[in-house]
């Protein structure tokens, strides 16, 4: 894979809102089904090795972090989308005013 493809594809998730939360979906579905495999049927593997271990959890927490970031990301879009959308809206009610009170 090139720079440049990964490059264009991470701001293809983050600028469209439907893929970064399908994105978000994925992420955490794997990171869920990561920590109940590790904590259930993979643990006796895990704990053959410390580095396997520690590899595993990292790349789980990894998961987590990322899905927990991306999410906060789509927070504060949906907020600055809103207060965009609310002054669109007070301006199409009350029309546009000086600070006189005039049109």
């Amino acid at each position: 894979m090139s720079l440049k493809f990964i490059i264009l594809t991470t701001k293809g998730i983050i600028r469209d809102q439907a893929v970064r939360r399908a994105a978000m979906l994925v992420i955490v579905l794997a990171a869920l089904l990561m920590a109940v495999a590790g904590a259930t049927f993979l643990s006796g593997w895990l704990a053959g090795d410390k580095w396997v271990f520690l590899i595993y959890w990292l790349f789980c927490a990894w998961l987590t972090l990322t899905a927990i970031l991306l999410s906060i990301f789509d927070l504060l879009v949906v907020r600055v989308l809103l207060r965009r959308e609310q002054r669109r809206l007070k301006r199409e009610v009350f029309g546009k005013h000086d600070r006189n009170g005039e049109q």
